[in-house]
């Protein structure tokens, strides 16, 4: 007897409205599967799916995550984070509160407020300087001009996973963008990083931010949204000193992909030393609630 597959509830994470976002596709019961099968799902669905297991020590935790692409398991997920915590709320299975919940690259807090929105920690982000050897290369392969990038060292960010920010000097330059996809996996392994996140700061807004994703090894070329990237941006934007006395900074993603997405990051109080930020956006559920 073939033992049935459980449901995949579908999510999109940091949607504008009932429009984009980033699908996330999430397995409540996955217990009894390997991650040969829920790798295989997130291939099926073509996107980065997540999945709910109980946690390994219920001192530490009180669920798991698990993260598939396509190609491979991630370490974390954020907006498969923010999208199975709010799907877990809005089915009844978790209360307004405080989860703590166990991935590969650590244990996330994720905070749901009474009306169901849901924010997830991120630690302090490591950031260090990309060798300007390497300079040339990154605009070779995002096809962008030197006058096109502001004056200021690449880096490299990593709250969960490390991700290379590229300052871009406009919106318009950044959408313009047009990467050698078949160089990109080998430039991010050279550069330490999962993925090249350009961005531009908006001409109107300078707690916007414009950005894009183009992951190094996901099976899928760009991402219309990436938690872990913005979270990496703030850090990034601190070491730059152009954050100032703000705490708190929005970031626009999916809009050359038709899929405009929007992520808040804030930064965490002194007093709380567990976590260093706090990503929040909208969730919805996507015309295709489940599958089998």
């Amino acid at each position: 007897m073939v033992e049935k597959m459980p449901a995949v509830e579908q999510v999109n994470v940091f949607c504008v409205g009932s429009r984009g976002g980033n699908p996330a596709p999430i397995v409540l019961d996955a217990d009894r599967l390997s991650s040969d099968q829920m790798r295989e799902i997130a291939a099926g669905c073509g996107h980065e799916a997540g999945f709910v297991l109980a946690p390994s020590d219920t001192e530490k935790a009180d669920l798991q995550y698990r993260f598939f692409v396509p190609l491979a398991e991630m370490d974390m997920c954020g907006h498969g984070t923010l999208g199975t915590t709010w799907l877990l709320a809005k089915k009844g299975q978790l209360k307004p509160g405080e989860v703590r919940v166990e991935t590969k690259s650590g244990i996330v807090r994720c905070r749901i407020s009474d009306t169901g929105e849901v924010a997830i920690s991120q630690p302090p982000a490591k950031v260090v300087a990309i060798d300007p050897q390497y300079r040339a290369a990154v605009i070779d392969v995002l096809g962008v001009a030197e006058r096109d990038l502001l004056d200021l060292p690449l880096l490299n960010a990593t709250t969960s996973r490390a991700k290379t920010l590229i300052p871009l000097a406009s919106p318009l330059a950044l959408n313009e963008l047009k990467p050698d996809f078949s160089r990109l996996k080998g430039l991010c392994e050279t550069l330490g990083s999962t993925g090249l996140y350009p961005f531009a700061c908006d001409m109107e807004d300078e707690r916007t931010y414009h950005a894009r994703q183009f992951p190094a090894a996901s099976g899928y070329p760009e991402d219309a949204a990436t938690g872990v990237a913005a979270t990496a941006l703030l850090y990034g934007l601190k070491q730059w000193g152009l954050i100032g006395l703000r705490r708190t900074i929005r970031v626009r993603q999916g809009d050359a992909m038709g899929r405009p997405s929007r992520m808040a990051v804030t930064l965490a109080d002194h007093a709380d030393d567990q976590a260093g930020c706090w990503l929040s956006g909208e969730v919805r559920f996507s015309d295709a609630q489940s599958t089998h």
